[in-house]
């Protein structure tokens, strides 16, 4: 089952008209288990790491997660969003210009980010001058042919 997931925009954060979808539980082994599925379903420029503790988005990329180890609670949304706790085999796809901040992790916790077709990504924090800039960069990002996960067309994103 996916969870899908919408923001309205919050403390800078422009977030998205398109739901972050979580799959629990929908990944098997570690990072590299990890990037070579995300691979296969055409996210790749992956980077195994863990999420900053400030919140931030990107505007000229949708993101995958993959949780490879231990456990992290994440703001989604901005400082007005969601907190969802992330565990290992977790996944997550999140839409340009959706925030997110790790609030709390384990000390084991390790994540694989990965883009569609290998796109580059950039990290953007909500500055106010920025925001005609990033309206446009998000509002250009192209809808993947499918999603990390499963590799289908994605029917949340219409």
């Amino acid at each position: 089952m996916t969870e899908a997931h919408r923001f309205a925009p919050s403390g800078g954060i422009p977030n998205s008209g398109l739901p972050l979808l979580v799959w629990r539980g929908a990944l098997l082994g570690g990072a590299e288990a990890i990037t070579a599925h995300f691979a296969r379903h055409g996210w790749s420029n992956a980077w195994t790491n863990g999420i900053y503790d400030y919140h931030h988005f990107h505007s000229i990329a949708h993101e995958a997660l993959g949780v490879s180890h231990g456990e992290a609670r994440v703001r989604f949304g901005g400082p007005d969003g969601e907190t969802l706790t992330l565990r290992a085999g977790d996944a997550v796809l999140i839409p340009a210009g959706v925030g997110h901040c790790r609030e709390w992790a384990s000390a084991d916790f390790e994540i694989v980010g990965a883009y569609p077709g290998g796109a580059d990504y950039d990290i953007r924090r909500g500055v106010p001058t920025e925001r005609a800039e990033v309206e446009a960069n998000i509002a250009a990002v192209p809808l993947p042919a499918g999603d990390p996960v499963k590799g289908r067309a994605i029917p949340e994103w219409g």
